[in-house]
């Protein structure tokens, strides 16, 4: 195991995304068969937020008062303050910045292109990876 590997190695690679005027109803579809808490939000091609389950918890939640997940779009529920890092980056730079902002996720790019997600799992997996000196299953890399 390189002592500080790029964020490539441990991201979970080909993401799925979609679009910030998609029904919010079909980003939740995707995110519970997909099995995964976090998609990327694009417009037009570029990457413009995430979503997170938790996002639209918030807002078809009963406090909300909004109207129902049929009604809502993804526009309505996704945050634009987004965590981009590059692929080559060393994932203990990118894991140290997720710590101190308390952010779950972050997009991973390659020449300005959607490439992964690296998640607080890739995270304590990397930990783990790199507590025990040797890689679990670095077939994740892309």
């Amino acid at each position: 195991m390189k002592r500080n590997p790029q964020v490539i190695a441990f991201m979970t690679p080909f993401p799925h995304s979609i679009d910030v005027d998609a029904p919010l109803a079909a980003a939740r579809q995707m995110m519970r068969e997909g099995h995964f808490r976090h998609l990327p939000v694009t417009s037009g091609g570029n990457i413009v937020g995430i979503l997170s389950d938790r996002d639209i918890k918030l807002v078809v939640g009963p406090d909300f008062g909004s109207p129902g997940e049929q009604e809502l779009t993804v526009r309505d529920a996704y945050v634009d303050r987004v965590f981009i890092a590059t692929a080559a980056q060393p994932v203990a730079t990118v894991a140290r910045r997720m710590a101190e902002h308390h952010i779950g996720s972050a997009i991973i790019t390659k020449n300005d292109k959607l490439v992964g997600i690296f998640t607080v799992t890739d995270a304590c997996r990397a930990l783990a990876e790199v507590i025990d000196g040797h890689p679990q299953g670095s077939d994740n890399a892309a």
